[in-house]
């Protein structure tokens, strides 16, 4: 069943990377997306303000502005594949690239913001290499990302025959993404989820609904429709081994030892 229904998702992927991206910000100036907008906003203001280092890079801006401004770093950076997706000028510098192959020094950044990179991705193993390369040891990543175990999960389902943004993008886990992230080297610090109403295209109902960010962040926290995953990169420490700076005892070699000299004396005196 799981194998039919994995089918029917790979079905519904989006075009290229590029093409996906595009989409993805077109959507998100809907009334449903800028609802989310809002919400994601504030979960990142919450979270970026207590992380810090020297330099910040936001990978894509698919809500078409700087996530950053909450951050205490000097230096922002939001790097785009394209200028035409370049958001407005928020004391962030704007850089033209691909997640997949970030321009940047290895271990050169001190935190990295992918949001819903890896679901709108050609290759998000790729994108968490390149993450686990630019990041200084004990540097911080920041995912968000589509939760599938919610009611935009369910949406996803049912709409993403239509192959259009935001049902086409994989909606990976959280679980998921936190092992692919433990298998390049990184600790789980922060896991968070937002956006606790369905996914309506009515703005009047997704206000009426409001009530529901309190009482889902309560009583059922996991199912919210996105998810705001911080993990640290971990650092290799190794043991120092001191040398041994004395010579081992020399072994008695087989045979007979001779007598010592104080039992030489003490025969000597009978």
């Amino acid at each position: 069943m799981w194998a039919s229904v994995r089918r029917v998702l790979q079905s519904y992927r989006c075009g290229p990377g590029s093409e996906a991206r595009a989409g993805l910000r077109q959507w998100y100036a809907t009334p449903l997306g800028q609802s989310l907008a809002t919400c994601e906003q504030q979960l990142l203001d919450e979270t970026l303000y207590n992380l810090f280092g020297y330099h910040l890079l936001q990978v894509g801006a698919p809500q078409g502005r700087d996530l950053t401004t909450a951050s205490r770093i000097a230096h922002r950076m939001v790097l785009v594949d394209t200028p035409a997706a370049l958001p407005g000028a928020a004391g962030a510098e704007g850089c033209a690239g691909l997640p997949e192959s970030l321009p940047l020094a290895t271990d050169s950044i001190d935190l990295l913001l992918l949001p819903h990179v890896l679901a709108f991705a050609d290759e998000p193993h790729q994108v968490l290499r390149e993450a686990e390369r630019v990041l200084i040891p004990e540097g911080h990543v920041a995912v968000l990302g589509f939760n599938p175990w919610s009611l935009w999960g369910l949406c996803r389902l049912l709409l993403g025959w239509r192959r259009r943004a935001p049902w086409c993008g994989r909606f990976l886990s959280p679980w998921r993404v936190k092992d692919w992230l433990s298998l390049l080297g990184f600790d789980t610090v922060l896991l968070r989820h937002a956006y606790h109403r369905p996914p309506l295209r009515h703005p009047g109902l997704l206000q009426r609904l409001q009530f529901l960010e309190r009482w889902g962040g309560r009583w059922w926290p996991v199912l919210g429709g996105a998810y705001l995953l911080v993990a640290k990169k971990r650092v290799a420490t190794l043991t120092p081994i001191r040398p041994r700076w004395r010579p081992r005892r020399a072994l008695v070699s087989a045979g007979l030892a001779g007598p010592t000299v104080r039992k030489q004396e003490h025969d000597g005196k009978l």
